[in-house]
């Protein structure tokens, strides 16, 4: 499972011209889904965006983690985060789980994240979503379970 998390001022995800999800600070997490992934994978990811220490605290030092900052979390599903670019001019995606196995980690990864009393927005699976967002810093890391 991997995970783009982008620190944001705001971000948003629109299909179809609507806006579906939208934050205010905090984290857009693109997340991809690979074959060997279950629910411990979604565990240790969303354990690790929301204690990942990614925020300034009065130092000005990335000391702070989404939970600290009471920051919102804004999660859009990302099949290509699951591409192999090693070789070619063409990515792979035979390590991607399957759609059905994608959704389902996807929801899961979801609900488990309100349930630890994030708040939380989310994208459409499998949409065509356009996402907007303001990079604070800028900020991103890739995070891998």
């Amino acid at each position: 499972m991997q995970g783009l998390i982008q620190r944001v001022k705001h971000a948003k995800v629109e299909v179809e011209g609507q806006i579906i999800g939208q934050i205010e600070q905090g984290i857009l997490l693109l997340l991809g889904v690979e074959k060997h992934d279950d629910d411990n994978t979604a565990d240790k990811l969303l354990h690790k965006v929301s204690s990942y220490r990614i925020f300034t605290d009065e130092n000005d030092k990335m000391n702070l983690s989404l939970k600290d900052i009471q920051g919102e979390l804004l999660v859009v599903s990302q099949f290509t985060l699951a591409a192999d670019t090693k070789k070619g001019m063409r990515p792979s995606f035979s390590s991607a789980a399957t759609p059905a196995q994608a959704n389902e980690l996807y929801e899961y990864f979801v609900n488990q994240a309100k349930a630890a009393g994030l708040t939380v927005a989310t994208g459409q699976f499998a949409a065509d979503m356009q996402v907007s967002l303001c990079n604070d810093g800028p900020v991103t890391f890739n995070l891998a379970v």
